[in-house]
């Protein structure tokens, strides 16, 4: 399995299709690179996509000294990467956490950039549930001591429930990432690992203007993790931005995503 090395910190990246054109991928939270597979039928022809894991994700390392990781040190890593691979330009896509990790790529190199494709992307405007369930900050000792004693954070949910207070399917999302010690680790981790991954998406929608960079955002319609509503704006103020809404929710729209791009090609559509 091929890897980007610096410092200790290990980036690991899978390669999915044969196409002449480049595509790194970034999945969501509680993935790893092998979400991207239903892609090849989709794109395979056409990309060469490289699906990373994220850190704290499958094969990947973000060494202690290392952390939290700062956007200079992703771009550091990328540039290897592409040194490496003899890439010079590529589209993006990033799915759920991913998408700041396409974001931050946008915004340290703009100009190597021809397409960005995000799904469901975090960094833009999300839940703030989801932000409880996944970057727990302003409770973060709290939360390290939850890591090994549930039993609290848990009791809230219960709340929650009772009165209705949250929907349905934030609850069950943070039951599944809370529900064992390894998990509630990796969400404790991830969020010390990627606090500062955050975004003026003004300067974000600037670039993508300035450089001409096409952009295709994928929404569930029964998504409460990140709403269409929630991010409309921003594909309003793009140049070249479009909006295609999917009758799913957040789980698996990554799946349903390369179901329609796989459709549109058997259709001769791109």
């Amino acid at each position: 399995m091929p890897y980007v090395i610096i410092n200790s910190s290990k980036l690991h990246y899978r390669v999915i299709g044969h196409g002449s054109r480049a595509m790194l991928a970034f999945h969501g939270y509680g993935q790893s690179s092998a979400y991207y597979h239903p892609m090849e039928q989709a794109l395979g022809n056409d990309y060469t996509i490289y699906a990373f894991d994220l850190f704290f994700h499958g094969r990947s390392h973000l060494y202690k000294r290392s952390m939290p990781l700062s956007k200079a040190f992703l771009q550091q890593l990328v540039e290897h990467f592409l040194e490496k691979e003899q890439i010079q330009r590529f589209s993006l896509m990033g799915f759920s956490m991913g998408g700041k990790f396409a974001l931050t790529l946008v915004e340290c190199m703009p100009e190597k950039i021809e397409e960005l494709f995000l799904i469901a992307p975090d960094g833009i405007r999300t839940s703030f549930w989801y932000n409880i369930a996944t970057y727990p900050g302003w409770l973060q000792q709290l939360f390290k001591r939850t890591v090994v004693k549930p039993d609290m954070f848990f009791g809230l949910l219960r709340m929650l429930e009772k009165y209705n207070m949250v929907h349905k399917s934030l609850l069950r999302f943070a039951h599944y990432q809370m529900d064992s010690t390894p998990k509630r680790l990796r969400v404790y981790r991830s969020w010390v690992g990627f606090r500062e991954l955050n975004f003026d998406i003004r300067k974000i929608v600037r670039l993508l203007n300035e450089h001409h960079v096409a952009v295709t955002m994928f929404l569930g319609e029964y998504d409460q993790i990140i709403a269409p509503k929630r991010v409309g704006v921003f594909v309003d103020a793009l140049d070249k931005g479009e909006l295609v809404v999917l009758k799913t929710g957040h789980s698996y729209l990554l799946q349903d995503v390369a179901a329609l791009l796989h459709r549109k090609r058997m259709q001769g559509g791109r």
